[in-house]
C-alpha cells in the first residue's frame, strides 16, 4: 500500500525502486528468518546468532545512497515468540536530488509475544536533498519493540552546510487499533526554526528512540532521565506515553536527542537502548559488533 504522503513513482530509468520483505518466526526453538523477498537493490545478510536463539540481520542497500526519484520500501514482521535484531552497516546518505523527492518507508509489525530491535545507523541529508522518511510500527499487546532513527542535516564532517532542500519525517508507533505516537515533521533548509531556541537551536543532528512494551514504566523514564545530558551542544529528554481505554495498546518511552556531534548523539541512543533492553524485552543488552567497526 502506497504511503499517502509519497509521490507516485517516477518512470525515469535513473531512479531505483527497491523493496525488502522480511518475516521472522520460531523454528526448532530459535528465531529464524522464514521469509525474505526483495526487488531492486535491497538485501539482507545471512542471519547470525551472536545471542543464541535471537536472530540478527543486517539490511544492505548496495548503491550506498538514495538519490532523487529513488523509493525504498522495507516491510518487517515478527511472529509470536520470535526475537529479531536488525541493523544497517553504515549511514544512509540522501544525495542532492535535482528537485526530485526520494523516499523510504519502513513498516514494522510485532505480534503478541514477539520482540524486535530496529537499530539502523543514521541518515545523512546532503545539501539540496529532498528526503521523505516514514516509519510505521505496530506492536500487538504482549509484544515489545525498541527502535531508533537519527538524522544529520548536511555533511558537516566535510564542511558542507544544509543550505537548501527539504526533509519530511513521518513516524507512527503504537498498537493495532491506533498509534500512540504520531509525528509529522517538515524541515525546510531555510526554516527559521532551525536556529530558534524553541526549534533546533542551531543544532543539526536529531535522534529519536522509541521503546514499546509493558516495561515502559514511569520509573524507567525517571531512571533514564537521570542519565541524559543537557548542555549547549548535546541535549536529550525522555517522555512516557500511555493511552487510555480498551484500544489504548501498550505504553511507550520516547527519547529525543539534539546535538552537534553524531558520535555523541549515537552514544546517548546506545546508552538508552542498553538501559531499556532488559525492562522492555527481558533480555540483557549486548552491543552490536557493527558499532565498533
Amino acid at each position: 500500500m502506497r504511503h499517502p504522503d509519497f509521490p507516485q513513482p517516477l518512470t525515469m530509468t535513473s531512479a531505483w525502486h527497491a523493496s525488502l520483505c522480511l518475516r521472522f518466526a520460531v523454528r526448532a526453538g530459535r528465531t529464524a528468518m522464514v521469509e525474505r523477498r526483495h526487488e531492486g537493490p535491497l538485501r539482507v545478510q545471512k542471519p547470525l546468532y551472536p545471542e543464541g536463539d535471537i536472530c540478527h540481520g543486517v539490511v544492505l542497500h548496495p548503491p550506498a545512497g538514495v538519490a532523487g526519484g529513488d523509493r525504498l520500501d522495507i516491510d518487517i514482521a515478527v511472529a509470536s515468540g520470535a526475537h529479531a535484531v536488525l541493523a544497517t552497516p553504515g549511514a544512509t546518505k540522501w544525495y542532492k536530488s535535482l528537485g526530485r523527492d526520494a523516499a523510504q518507508h519502513v513498516r514494522i509489525d510485532v505480534a503478541d509475544g514477539a520482540k524486535l530491535d530496529w537499530l539502523p545507523q543514521e541518515n545523512i541529508v546532503f545539501d539540496d536533498a529532498r528526503a521523505r522518511i516514514a516509519t510505521d510500527v505496530v506492536v500487538a499487546p504482549g509484544g515489545s519493540a525498541i527502535g531508533w532513527d537519527a538524522v544529520v542535516l548536511g555533511r558537516q564532517a566535510s564542511g558542507e552546510r544544509w543550505a537548501s532542500g527539504a526533509l519530511w519525517l513521518d513516524t507512527r508507533v503504537g498498537g493495532p487499533e491506533r498509534p500512540l505516537w504520531i509525528e509529522q515533521s517538515h524541515f525546510d533548509a531555510a526554516s527559521p526554526l532551525r536556529g530558534a531556541v524553541a526549534g533546533m537551536d542551531g543544532l543539526h543532528i536529531l535522534g529519536t528512540l522509541w521503546a514499546v512494551g509493558q516495561g515502559a514504566t514511569e520509573e524507567q523514564a525517571e531512571a533514564l532521565a537521570e542519565r541524559l545530558p543537557y548542555r549547549a551542544d548535546l541535549r536529550a529528554g525522555v517522555t512516557r506515553l500511555a493511552g487510555s481505554g480498551p484500544t489504548a495498546g501498550q505504553p511507550m518511552l520516547l527519547l529525543r536527542v539534539l546535538g552537534r556531534d553524531m558520535e555523541a548523539v549515537r552514544h546517548v541512543m546506545i546508552d538508552g537502548w542498553s538501559a531499556l533492553r532488559m525492562p522492555i524485552h527481558g533480555v540483557p543488552a549486548r552491543p552490536l559488533r557493527l558499532w565498533s567497526t
